[in-house]
């Protein structure tokens, strides 16, 4: 009779691959330590390598955000322009990883909302919901009775006063919401992207979304939680126009 072998506990298996990954990791540090190590010496070399071991990596992380190759590749490109600059008071306090996708997300991160500034009104879609467990959007803040004129005129107001909040939030939350509700990224493709998880993810767009209604309800000093659309608009006109608190 024969027996076959025991099949392997699956929490001594997950703990025997934390562990190789946990050696693969700091075998990868160490690494990248040396290469910062003989750039610093004088070798470009070293960091021709570092730009092959990790061009990749940074370039699907700006696509990743900007969801457009040509920029994506010019964020890579500068990325390493930046690296290059830098590497010399670069003290090793995070992995050379984690310091090179830190450069990238913040590069990134400044072209995407530098476009939103440039374009909010072509680009800011009021079809974005309050909140996740809501069907209500931005748009349902807008008066839905008003003549289509006037609507238009109403929207744009709506967005320029929305663009005007954002920037007033913390740059993790308008970050965050840029990511979510301007860019339509999934909750996945965010914590791909910042490098975060999904729960962290779902909390900071929640936290960013409580503060973005409360700046928005303080530009507008008679808007109400319960008040109709109309409410928030209205009583903040002089000659036509949505009056914007002054911060």
């Amino acid at each position: 009779m024969t027996y076959s072998p025991l099949p392997t506990p699956k929490t001594n298996r997950s703990a025997s691959e934390r562990a190789a990954r946990a050696a693969a990791s700091q075998q990868e540090a160490e690494y990248d330590a040396e290469l910062v190590r003989r750039f610093n010496a004088g070798d470009e070399e070293a960091f021709v390598e570092i730009m092959n071991r990790y061009r990749e990596k940074i370039f699907s992380v700006a696509l990743a955000l900007l969801r457009n190759r040509a920029d994506a590749e010019e964020i890579a490109q500068d990325t390493f322009i930046r690296a290059h600059r830098g590497l010399g008071r670069f003290r090793g306090d995070s992995s050379l990883a984690t310091w090179l996708h830190r450069i990238a997300v913040n590069l990134a991160r400044n072209r995407y909302w530098y476009f939103f500034r440039r374009r909010r009104h072509a680009t800011l879609s009021l079809d974005c919901a309050l909140s996740d467990d809501s069907e209500a959007t931005f748009a349902d803040l807008v008066a839905t009775s008003a003549p289509n004129p006037a609507r238009e005129a109403a929207t744009d107001e709506f967005a320029q006063l929305v663009t005007v909040c954002m920037e007033k939030l913390d740059a993790r939350h308008r970050e965050i919401l840029t990511l979510r509700n301007l860019l339509n990224r999934s909750y996945d493709e965010i914590a791909q992207a910042l490098g975060i998880n999904v729960g962290t993810v779902k909390s900071r767009i929640a936290r960013a979304r409580g503060n973005l209604r409360a700046l928005l309800a303080e530009a507008c000093p008679e808007f109400a939680p319960d008040a109709a659309p109309a409410d928030w608009f209205e009583p903040n006109r002089s000659n036509g126009r949505l009056e914007i608190a002054s911060a």
